[in-house]
């Protein structure tokens, strides 16, 4: 009897299909389980960064795939190394970005109070009440949280002069203080202060970030970190006989390559005697310096280009008294050129006495044991463009005091732009939960539930906080609490640092308003997006496997 012959299913090289039983090992989660699913999710990614709050907040070491190291406490670069594959949690960190971008700080904060409001949301879920009219009252309360924020906020007034810019400076230090570069806290805010307020239009009350560059070599400490105003690039010139410094730079500012230009076909060139060879390397001195003819009749002292030139080219221009600097980058060049008042030259051809940029001093500096070699352009066309240079004894403190420095920097703009600050340690958080706590006492409607939890919710902050000090959390945030209700003064916060005072302004910690405000709006508008949420979701069912 002849067996019954079974057909595969072949793909176009005959080789059968493998049919996967996936189907079978799915589940289907809908309405409650749903959500419930999504905010486990993002509870977990805001448990992981909870830790990191404040000046106590503890650090994540993060490793690469290819083994590189991090070591940071910035929430917004700790959620962005995550490897995520749930995409509520992926909604989390680009909530985390979204405060990055906007606001520069509370990259930390936006996600615990997120978290904090999904985890007060499941317990009313529980109890019957609908994902809409909890959304809705969660967007009541933020209303009301905002606007005490709005009553208890003071301003802060400075100028350019140097005597009249101590809160600025103050709102900066409590920014660093949760950083590794919390010791030279005094000397980075001084810096971001500084470095913000040389870009600074105050009448527009904007700052203009690309002027501010932010470069940074291994070697020396934190404290040798300086603000120079100019533009730092780590190029040298490009011949060790010329000057190393050039006076009253007219600058030549280059895209096009210092060499002949090379026909535009596939055809190669054969030389078969010495007598071509001489006529070929004739012909390319004479293209040499009849671009170095070009840059000197048109003023320039001194050349920066893009790309790159042969040592021939490099010896001419040396025997011209033409100092040259190359492979310098696209963004580079694009600030020199804006500090420099220069224009960008793509041919040659172009070049004009108008499009020259202009600094008072170029000079080449060497530091460190190996004595490398940094260009300093300073006394710009353009005083505006400053380049802070950051020293450190590794790549990994480095690194991070470029994050801790920029989060300075955006806390210095945003006062800029609004000069209001809250007060920090928690304080501004407790005065929106009493606040809305009180709201909900005064409305009839469902939504009450919904302000209450996130009441509790804004107490998640200074809870962390007191948490990641070491107090008792619970505790510590009663007394606080109570003595706001009792007292009615907005700046008691908790006490992180030990100094045994609750009073955040006597202890300096500030945080700009527009920071606070943002942390609410994302976290409330993040919210409602999840509670929103209610399609099918499907996940592998592991447990039958």
């Amino acid at each position: 009897m002849a067996e019954p012959q079974i057909a595969y299913a072949q793909d176009e090289y005959g080789r059968p299909f493998i049919v996967v039983r996936e189907q079978g090992k799915k589940t289907r989660a809908q309405g409650i389980q749903a959500l419930k699913n999504h905010i486990s999710a993002a509870r977990t990614v805001a448990q992981i960064v909870r830790t990191s709050l404040g000046p106590r907040g503890l650090d994540k070491i993060l490793i690469s795939p290819d083994g590189d190291i991090q070591v940071t406490n910035d929430g917004a670069t700790i959620m962005q190394n995550m490897e995520l594959e749930n995409q509520i949690a992926r909604l989390m960190v680009q909530l985390s970005s979204s405060q990055d971008d906007e606001i520069g700080d509370g990259t930390t904060g936006v996600v615990v109070l997120a978290g904090a409001l999904l985890e007060q949301s499941e317990s009313l879920l529980d109890r019957g009440i609908h994902p809409i009219r909890i959304a809705d009252g969660f967007e009541r309360a933020c209303t009301v949280a905002v606007q005490a924020l709005e009553k208890v906020a003071d301003r802060v007034e400075f100028s350019l002069g140097a005597g009249n810019q101590e809160e600025l400076l103050k709102t900066a230090k409590t920014s660093l203080g949760s950083k590794i570069v919390s010791k030279a806290s005094d000397l980075f805010a001084r810096i971001a202060v500084d470095s913000v307020l040389s870009v600074a239009d105050l009448e527009r009350k904007d700052v203009d970030f690309e002027l501010i560059k932010v470069d940074g070599k291994v070697g020396g400490s934190l404290e040798d970190t300086t603000l120079v105003k100019g533009v730092v690039i780590d190029k040298d010139f490009s011949h060790p006989q010329m000057p190393r410094e050039v006076r009253d730079a007219k600058i030549a500012i280059l895209t096009c390559p210092f060499e002949p230009p090379r026909p535009k076909t596939k055809h190669k060139l054969d030389i078969n005697s010495v007598e071509e060879y001489k006529k070929l390397q004739e012909y390319e001195k004479k293209t040499f310096e009849d671009m170095i003819r070009r840059v000197k009749e048109c003023g320039a002292n001194l050349v920066i280009c893009q790309w790159g030139f042969d040592d021939e080219a490099n010896h001419l221009l040396l025997q011209h008294d033409l100092p040259a600097v190359r492979w310098v980058g696209g963004p580079e060049i694009e600030l020199i050129a804006i500090a420099t008042n220069g224009r960008i030259v793509p041919r040659f051809e172009d070049l004009s006495p108008d499009k020259l940029g202009t600094a008072g001093l170029v000079k080449e500096v060497g530091f460190g044991t190996t004595r490398d070699k940094m260009l300093i352009i300073e006394e710009c066309a353009n005083p505006r463009a400053v380049t802070v240079f950051v020293r450190g004894s590794n790549k990994m403190i480095i690194d991070e005091a470029k994050r801790a420095l920029h989060d300075a920097i955006c806390v210095v703009r945003n006062l800029v732009r609004d000069n209001r600050v809250v007060y920090g340690g928690g304080a501004a958080e407790i005065v929106g939960s009493i606040a809305v706590a009180k709201a909900a006492d005064e409305i009839a409607t469902l939504e009450q539930y919904a302000m209450r939890a996130f009441a509790s919710a804004l107490d998640a902050i200074p809870l962390a906080l007191a948490e990641n000090s070491g107090y008792s959390p619970i505790e510590t945030l009663a007394e606080v609490k109570s003595r706001q209700v009792n007292e009615g003064d907005p700046k008691l916060g908790i006490d992180c640092m030990g100094s045994g005072d609750n009073d955040m302004k006597r202890c300096r910690v500030f945080d700009p308003m527009v920071s606070k405000r943002q942390q609410l709006l994302l976290a409330t508008q993040l919210v409602r997006a999840v509670l929103k949420i209610d399609d099918v979701i499907e996940q592998h069912n592991v447990d039958g496997e």
